[in-house]
């Protein structure tokens, strides 16, 4: 989440091993699902065992989601089930969804969308899994997203993946950079859809607290960043809340909500100001909710 303890996240270096991220890929495509998932147990374990600045970011975000202090099973389940998203991505990218039960609500919102021709935001949170769109193709003809992202985030993952399906493109919008923006209008100009991760903010924006709304989750004051809700607005396109829970097993639950609507933005800067900051106090109502419904897959 949005805390000092991540302020430094867009400069902070993957905690993997690319070694070990080969050897599990191999295990998953050689030897299969259900062997890969019993040699989690033991990656999990580790983690929770030896990353201590991970164990208490954990404990501290279930102690708020749960009401109660967490224990060692709450957080093995919380490392786990992010182990087994990253772990169906193998899957997932090499097009082989059939070994899924994915269901699909609000489908028919993306569906509008694409029907104007001028795309649209996806605004996730690090919830579940984004790979899951790969799901989506023939349930939403049509439904091509980027990831307006800071690629290096996930450099050594992609690599894997991509070696694994040389097919496999992970589209990247680049941010940080110039000329950026101008690449995100021209992509949703195509009918594309741009999916962003609403849950973080850049360094630079909680050094000065510029760009931060301050509002209440999880029982006390959390940072969102407006920088996502006003990109929208400058772009003149709705935004989509999107997530893919993930619910144990081969098990996903996808789904799409409106979350705002900025194609016709007030006149007045004062309404633009309150449209902002509404269509924010609902993304952190919604992902408040989610982590309530499915607290480990935050």
């Amino acid at each position: 989440m949005t805390t000092t303890a991540q302020h430094d996240w867009s400069e902070r270096r993957e905690r993997s091993n690319m070694l070990a991220l080969r050897v599990m890929a191999w295990i998953a495509v050689h030897l299969g699902r259900r062997v890969a998932r019993w040699v989690l147990v033991p990656i999990s374990l580790y983690f929770v065992l030896f990353s201590p600045e991970a164990r208490r970011q954990s404990r501290r975000y279930l102690k708020r989601v749960l009401g109660r202090d967490a224990n060692w099973a709450d957080g093995y389940r919380h490392v786990h089930t992010f182990a087994s998203t990253v772990l169906d991505r193998i899957w997932f990218v090499q097009g082989r969804t059939d070994s899924f039960d994915v269901s699909i609500s609000g489908a028919e919102t993306v569906q509008a969308a694409l029907a104007q021709g001028r795309g649209a935001f996806l605004l996730g949170a690090h919830v579940g899994s984004f790979e899951a769109l790969h799901a989506l193709g023939g349930e939403i003809p049509g439904l091509r997203v980027a990831m307006v992202m800071y690629p290096e985030n996930a450099r050594m993952i992609h690599s894997v993946l991509k070696a694994l399906a040389p097919g496999f493109e992970l589209g990247i919008i680049p941010i940080g950079r110039s000329g950026a923006t101008l690449e995100i209008r021209d992509w949703l100009d195509g009918g594309g859809l741009a999916g962003m991760l609403g849950d973080r903010f850049l360094p630079h924006e909680s050094s000065r607290g510029s760009g931060i709304v301050t509002l209440p989750f999880l029982g006390v004051p959390a940072p969102f960043t407006d920088g996502p809700f006003r990109l929208a607005m400058l772009l003149k396109r709705p935004m989509i809340f999107m997530v893919a829970l993930y619910r144990g097993g081969n098990r996903y639950e996808v789904r799409f909500e409106p979350l705002a609507d900025f194609r016709t933005p007030p006149a007045d800067a004062a309404g633009r100001e309150q449209a902002i900051h509404e269509a924010i106090a609902a993304y952190a109502g919604r992902l408040e909710a989610l982590c309530r419904e499915a607290p480990y897959n935050w």
